[in-house]
């Protein structure tokens, strides 16, 4: 039987969460519906919304590697699985299937933390023939999430990568990542690090609904602005770009961003792989019933008629009239704001496990 909690689609959304309800999990044979007896009607006694709960995370490897053609990295890190930011479209809501919890509510309050990260990574990056290539931290689930702020998991997987001169990324809506600039400055200033800060809109109430527990789209342009004034190279992704929702907003997004000191941007259209569909469908028709059907029209317009087409190559961008629109007006931004200009490559050359030109200058 499925996880508890799993409930009916467009119930009312918990507390602070996106999500309105724990979908089953698509590899059980059997779920279950969830059904109101009148005993656990919200009341003073009782939360309105579930707590965060925390699991140990028991993998023995911390990096995870693709060979995907449309991705710029080879290995990245996430120190956490599922995001207590709580994204309603969010694309890696399905993996936590894999853990045998829904991608709904559960993706959003029942997380699992990696705490054996700094050490793992120290034994991956020690290992006899590593070839150093720049590290992607931000790519499934956010590296500072709200409980980052208690654990500082990120941090000691950065204070690792510093010590072993080794290059990374940083892709956030989090920001926390203003905590860790006396680490990430000196690797930029050394040519090994650079952030990029996730913004799909500047409406605080659209933000406030669709990305409950993620910083407001006012944090985030400050801590864009507090990177570029520390000197670290500061992007900012415009992602996802949702048409019908948020894509009139990608000139002002670029135009506050450069303001607050990006040098590049980059931006995704809407993806809805398996759960997410309904998720974000669900949460369409609760919060903006009069704009759904515009909005799931132009998503598959984008898709080739579909919620999502996996292509890679396309999966991406989109296809068709509106993903051509998009595109070309977010390429005319980028040019008028100098923020298409290519990145200098991250240095990998001064890798070195710490410790081990001693021990090799020892044995003369």
């Amino acid at each position: 039987m499925g996880p508890p909690g799993h409930g009916r689609r467009g119930a009312e959304r918990p507390a602070g969460r996106a999500a309105r309800s724990n979908p089953p999990v698509r590899f059980d044979r059997l779920t279950a519906e969830a059904a109101d007896d009148g005993w656990e009607s919200p009341g003073p006694d009782r939360p309105a919304g579930p707590r965060t709960e925390l699991a140990r995370d028991a993998s023995r490897t911390i990096l995870t590697r693709n060979s995907s053609p449309d991705v710029p990295f080879d290995r990245s890190i996430n120190p956490y699985r599922g995001c207590e930011h709580g994204c309603i479209y969010c694309f890696a809501r399905p993996t936590h299937a894999w853990l045998g919890l829904s991608p709904g509510l559960d993706f959003e309050t029942r997380l699992t933390m990696k705490p054996d990260a700094p050490a793992l990574l120290r034994k991956e990056l020690s290992r006899k023939g590593y070839a150093p290539a720049p590290v992607a931290l931000g790519t499934n689930t956010d590296p500072y999430q709200p409980v980052e702020r208690r654990l500082r998991l990120t941090r000691q997987i950065l204070e690792v990568l510093a010590a072993f001169r080794h290059p990374f990324t940083i892709t956030t809506k989090g920001a926390a990542v203003v905590d860790d600039i006396d680490i990430i400055a000196p690797e930029a200033a050394a040519g090994r690090a650079r952030v990029a800060v996730s913004i799909t809109t500047l409406d605080p109430r659209l933000a406030r609904a669709m990305e409950p527990r993620a910083a407001t789209p006012d944090r985030r342009l400050a801590a864009l602005r507090a990177l570029a004034d520390a000197g670290i190279p500061a992007s900012v992704m415009v992602a996802p770009v949702i048409p019908g929702l948020t894509d009139h907003e990608i000139e002002a997004i670029l135009q506050a961003a450069r303001e607050a000191g990006a040098v590049r941007a980059a931006y995704i259209c809407l993806r809805l792989p398996l759960e997410v569909k309904d998720l974000f469908g669900d949460w369409l028709e609760a919060v903006l019933p009069g704009r759904a059907a515009k909005v799931r029209a132009a998503v598959r317009q984008i898709h080739g008629g579909r919620d999502y087409d996996p292509r890679w190559g396309t999966r991406m961008a989109g296809e068709g009239p509106i993903a051509e629109l998009i595109g070309q007006r977010f390429s005319r931004a980028a040019r008028r704001l100098s923020l298409d200009g290519p990145l200098p490559p991250l240095d990998c050359s001064a890798f070195e496990v710490p410790g081990q030109a001693d021990r090799q200058l020892s044995l003369f």
